[in-house]
């Protein structure tokens, strides 16, 4: 299979085609193993019979080499994790963003307008050239503003934990029409003053006048963001070309079911780094989808809503 074969069945699946997400991913795995030094080195000779034991990349090797399988010259963007210093930024290659705009575009439309309502979306995240979500929202046909103003019809407002804070703090207030829905995004990383998701979403219901509020996980190392099933859920959905495991970081292997863990992501939009992300965020698994519980001690300090905290 060529490389614009395996990326045309990726393609293919993100867009509802029947596959079999084993047989995808190790074929998906076998190309970034051959293609890519950096993970072909850490892979070793082991063998890998099932998506499950693909070997996970830590989000932290992408501070340290390319993790892509392709020249990085040749790519058509590069995102960069909002570390505290540049030195510490990760970068995400990307040989084109077609699978991104795949997975992005209607994982989005699903799960912030299930009715199919349509509306204006406006940004309060500023438009950086590096950030994978300010291209996200780029990409959702959003507005970036700096702040919100008075309008007549719905709106979907669309920024970080700390942007909504940091307004709040400040006294903001705005009653949006009835239909208008807010996805909030980023989490504070152990920065700066932090509430609760229940009680920023409690703040966003009565500054805003909004009770459909909609968190979205995501981050630079992945092409997929993962959304709150419902409002008032904490349950994130698992779309189709995606799985996620909570991994036992004491043996390594997928921890025990309702046992805390480390948050593991299988994102077959990565076709081009790596499909297997070991992440560094706290969760456990709730049916067919994952909670968050929180960032693990000693991690890093990262997110896109430090964009958003005063300096």
């Amino acid at each position: 299979m060529t490389k614009t074969d395996l990326q045309d069945r990726v393609l293919a699946f993100i867009g509802g085609a029947a596959d079999d997400f084993n047989d995808l991913a190790l074929a998906v795995f076998a190309f970034q193993r051959e293609h890519n030094l950096p993970y072909r080195n850490y892979c070793g000779h082991r063998v890998v019979e099932r998506w499950q034991d693909i070997p996970a990349v830590p989000t932290s090797a992408f501070k340290h080499l390319p993790i892509a399988c392709f020249p990085v010259a040749e790519a058509v963007a590069e995102f960069h994790t909002s570390g505290t210093t540049a030195a510490q930024a990760g970068k995400h290659y990307f040989k084109t963003l077609a699978l991104y705009d795949a997975a992005c575009v209607p994982n989005f439309r699903a799960h912030l307008f299930p009715d199919g309502a349509t509306m204006p979306l406006l940004s309060l995240v500023p438009d950086q050239p590096h950030s994978s979500l300010a291209y996200m929202i780029r990409r959702l046909g959003a507005q970036f503003v700096d702040r919100l103003a008075p309008v007549t019809e719905p709106v979907c407002v669309l920024g970080t934990a700390f942007h909504f804070l940091n307004l709040f703090d400040a006294g903001f207030r705005l009653k949006l029409p009835a239909g208008s829905r807010v996805m909030e995004t980023g989490g504070f990383k152990g920065r700066a003053r932090e509430v609760s998701k229940r009680e920023l979403h409690r703040l966003i219901a009565e500054r805003l006048g909004v009770t459909m509020i909609i968190n979205e996980y995501g981050m630079t190392e992945l092409s997929t963001q993962f959304y709150d099933r419902q409002p008032g859920s904490d349950c994130k959905d698992v779309p189709p070309w995606a799985r996620v495991l909570i991994m036992d970081p004491a043996t390594g292997r997928e921890a025990q079911p309702g046992q805390r863990g480390l948050i593991r992501v299988f994102d077959l939009a990565n076709l081009w780094s790596a499909m297997a992300i070991q992440t560094e965020d706290l969760g456990v698994a709730v049916g067919n989808g994952f909670e968050i519980l929180g960032r693990i001690a000693g991690a890093d300090v990262r997110g896109c809503s430090l964009n958003a905290e005063p300096q």
